[in-house]
Formats: structure tokens, C-alpha cells, sequence
């Protein structure tokens, strides 16, 4: 779709833009827990930042600090469907395809079904709908993890990357529970 591409140009060309110590990290992360209260024994899938991301390892450190299980996708050769590796600091990181870091795989990895995914995007509407990098990886692993079980699904960024307009939608996208930006949660459900 040639205007979501534009569009994912542009946002890509905005986020880079900000300045991440423009907008307060640990305001998000207080709000995270202030919002979706995780639950003990729930598995949270994170997202190791690249470039200009937002920065989601206040939360991760947070998490990991109160016993949780963290996870961070892996890309599966032949498949759109992400699957979560365990994390934490002990667990070596690895560059995967797209520059991702992704924990190292060995026999002692721990696959995992998340409860909450928090979920990297360049741009989200007052709908809940996110522009991704356009790999469509997230749409799919959401899609199929809700027809497993109950997740909930998490963007976090910054309140600049919030659009006025609807962005365009696919059949395959899939919407987001919740948006957190260090100024507010943002619920869509």
C-alpha cells in the first residue's frame, strides 16, 4: 500500500527527529504499572530499542527487579509468527535479521507465551492503530496469540508520534489494548 509506505517514511523521518531525553522514560514506565497493573506470574514481552525507539528498558529492569518473566521476540526463518525467548541479564543478546538484538538460542532457551506485549511502533491514532516498520511480524504474533488465550497488547512511545488522523488499516492489522506515552495512557478497548 503505497500511502501506508509514505506515510511509514515520514513517521520514520519524525521519530528519528525526537530528542529521547525530550520526554521523561520513567514517567512511562510509572505509568505502565500504575495502568495495566501486571499480575504475579504473568510473562511480559518487551522489545530490545533500536535507533531512536523508545526506550522500554526502564520497564524491563522494573519488571525483572520484581520477579517477572521477561521475554524479547525472535524472528522464526519461514514464519511472520514472532516467538518469545525468557530474558533477563544473564542471557546474551544477539544481532538478529533487521538489526534486532534477540536473546542468544541455545538448549536451555526458555520459549514463552506472553500476557502483555509491549510493542515498538513509528506512529499510532486515537483508535489504536500503530504503523509498524511494515514486516507485518507483530499483526501476525498478535493475531495468533489471541486466539490462544487473553493478552494484552501495549505500544509504547513517544507523545509526538501521536497522528491526528486515522491511519489506514489492512485486514491484517491488528489493534493495540493500550498506548503509553510518558504524558498519558492512551486505553482502545
Amino acid at each position: 500500500m503505497a500511502d501506508k509506505n509514505s506515510l511509514r517514511h515520514e513517521a520514520l523521518r519524525h521519530r528519528d527527529r525526537i530528542d529521547p531525553g525530550s520526554e521523561d522514560t520513567e514517567a512511562a514506565c510509572t505509568l505502565f504499572f500504575d495502568t495495566l497493573k501486571p499480575q504475579k506470574g504473568q510473562v511480559v514481552a518487551l522489545y530490545w530499542p533500536k535507533g531512536r525507539e523508545f526506550d522500554v528498558c526502564p520497564i524491563t529492569e522494573q519488571l525483572l527487579k520484581q520477579g517477572f518473566t521477561c521475554a524479547l521476540p525472535v524472528i522464526q526463518k519461514g514464519s511472520r509468527e514472532l516467538k518469545f525467548a525468557a530474558w533477563n541479564e544473564n542471557v546474551p543478546l544477539v544481532v538478529g535479521p533487521y538489526e534486532v538484538q534477540h536473546p542468544a538460542i541455545d538448549q536451555k532457551t526458555k520459549w514463552v507465551d506472553p500476557d502483555i506485549v509491549v510493542v515498538p511502533l513509528l506512529a499510532f491514532d486515537r483508535r489504536g492503530y500503530r504503523l509498524g516498520y511494515g514486516s507485518g511480524y507483530y499483526d501476525a504474533t498478535l493475531q495468533a496469540l489471541r486466539q490462544k488465550k487473553n493478552i494484552t497488547a501495549v505500544g509504547l512511545g513517544y507523545a509526538k508520534q501521536a497522528v491526528l488522523f486515522s491511519l489506514p488499516v489492512e485486514e491484517h492489522d491488528q489493534k493495540l489494548d493500550w498506548v503509553i506515552t510518558p504524558q498519558k495512557a492512551h486505553q482502545f478497548n
